[in-house]
C-alpha cells in the first residue's frame, strides 16, 4: 500500500500543476499578435511597405517571446516527469526471477516434445524427426505434416533457382482459401515471371503473350498494377534507367519466398515462424555486473567498434561494424556475408 500511495501522492503533485498547461499553453497561442496582424495586413492591403515591415517586426518579437514561455514551460514539465518516473522506478524494482519457472512443464513433456518435433519439421529436418520420435516415444505427429513441408521446401527450392510453375500450380490449387485471407500470392508470382521475360530475358513478345495467358483473371483486383507492368515493356532495353527500375531488383526473389512461406503455413493454421522462436526469446535486463564483452573488434576491418561505427548484426547471426557492413552492402545492395553463404541487405542488419 505504501507504494501506491507514494505513487498516487506523485501523481497528483503532477496533474495539479499541469491540468491545465496545455489548454492554456492553446489559448496562449491562439490569441497571439500573430493572428492580429494577420488580420490587420488582410484588411488594408494599401499599407505601405514600411508599415508592412513595422508588423511584421512586431509578430516575430511575439513569437519569440511565446517561444520563450512555451521553452521554460516545456523544461519544467520534463523536470516533474522525470521526479514522477524516478519514484516508480524506486518503488517497483525488476525481478528477473519471474522470467523463469521450473514448474511451467510439469508433467508436460509431450507437449515440449511435439513443439521440438514440430520445430525439426519447419526445418525441413525430416530424418531428425524420425529418430527424435522414435527416442521420445512420440506417435501424434503425422506423416503428413511432414508431407506438407516436404512439398513447401521442394517449391522454395525451385523459386531459388528462378522456376515458379511449382509455386504457381500450388497458388493456383489453393486460390479459394488464399483470397478469402486477402492473399495476393498468386498474380504476385505471375507478375514476377512476366518480369523474368523483361528483366533476364529481355523478351518483349514473350512477356506480352505470358499477360495474355494469365492476367485476365486479376484484372478487379489488381489492375493499376498490370498496367504499370504493360507500361514497362517500353523501357525493356533500358529497365534500369527507367521508372520501372524497382522491377530489376533481386529483392523481389527473397520477398516472394517469404510471401510464399507465410501463406503456406497460414493454411495449414500455423505461425510462419517456430514457437521455439518466439517463446524462448526473452530479453532479461541484467545489472551491470553481468555485462561483458563491452568492447568488439570487427573480424573484417579488424578496428574497435564505436558509437559511430557499433558492431551489427546479420540476419545469419555473424556480427561486423557497421563501415564493413556499409562497404559490403555498397548502400542498401545485397552481399554474401564473409562467413557464411547467406545473403541479407544493409536493412536486415541489427545493431
Amino acid at each position: 500500500m505504501d507504494i501506491i500511495n507514494s505513487a498516487q501522492t506523485e501523481y497528483k503533485k503532477l496533474e495539479t500543476k499541469y491540468i491545465d498547461y496545455f489548454p492554456k499553453l492553446i489559448e496562449k497561442m491562439d490569441t497571439s499578435t500573430l493572428r492580429e496582424a494577420n488580420q490587420q495586413i488582410a484588411q488594408d492591403p494599401t499599407n505601405e511597405v514600411e508599415a508592412v515591415k513595422l508588423n511584421l517586426i512586431e509578430i516575430s518579437r511575439s513569437i519569440e517571446l511565446l517561444t520563450s514561455q512555451v521553452n521554460d514551460d516545456h523544461k519544467e514539465f520534463q523536470k516533474t516527469i522525470s521526479r514522477y518516473e524516478k519514484v516508480i522506478d524506486k518503488k517497483w524494482k525488476q525481478d528477473i526471477t519471474i522470467a523463469s519457472n521450473p514448474d511451467a512443464f510439469v508433467d508436460k513433456e509431450q507437449v515440449l516434445q511435439r513443439t521440438i518435433a514440430l520445430h525439426f519439421i519447419r526445418q525441413g529436418k525430416f530424418k531428425l524427426v524420425e529418430t527424435f520420435m522414435k527416442d521420445t516415444q512420440l506417435m501424434d505427429i503425422t506423416t503428413d505434416l511432414q508431407e506438407q513441408f516436404d512439398h513447401m521446401y521442394k517449391i522454395l527450392d525451385a523459386i531459388n533457382n528462378f522456376n515458379l510453375e511449382p509455386a504457381l500450380k500450388w497458388a493456383k490449387s489453393k486460390r479459394k482459401e488464399l483470397e478469402q485471407r486477402g492473399s495476393s500470392l498468386e498474380f504476385d508470382l505471375h507478375r514476377l515471371n512476366f518480369t523474368k521475360y523483361l528483366v533476364k530475358q529481355q523478351d518483349k513478345k514473350g512477356a506480352l503473350n505470358y499477360a495474355r495467358l494469365n492476367f485476365n483473371y486479376f484484372r478487379t483486383r489488381h489492375m493499376r498494377e498490370i498496367e504499370r507492368l504493360m507500361c514497362a515493356m517500353l523501357y525493356v532495353n533500358r529497365l534500369e534507367s527507367s521508372p520501372y527500375a524497382d522491377l530489376t531488383s533481386d529483392d523481389a526473389w527473397t520477398d516472394i519466398q517469404t510471401t510464399f512461406t507465410r501463406d503456406f503455413c497460414n493454411l495449414l493454421k500455423m505461425s510462419c515462424d517456430s514457437p521455439l522462436y518466439t517463446s524462448l526469446t526473452v530479453e532479461v535486463p541484467l545489472t551491470d555486473d553481468m555485462r561483458f564483452h563491452s568492447i568488439f573488434a570487427c573480424p573484417v576491418s579488424k578496428e574497435q567498434s564505436s558509437e559511430d561505427n557499433p558492431p551489427m548484426m546479420m540476419p545469419c547471426g555473424h556480427v561486423i561494424c557497421k563501415e564493413s557492413l556499409n562497404k559490403l552492402s555498397k548502400g542498401n545492395g545485397r552481399f554474401k556475408c564473409p562467413y557464411c553463404p547467406s545473403e541479407s541487405t544493409s536493412n536486415q542488419a541489427v545493431k
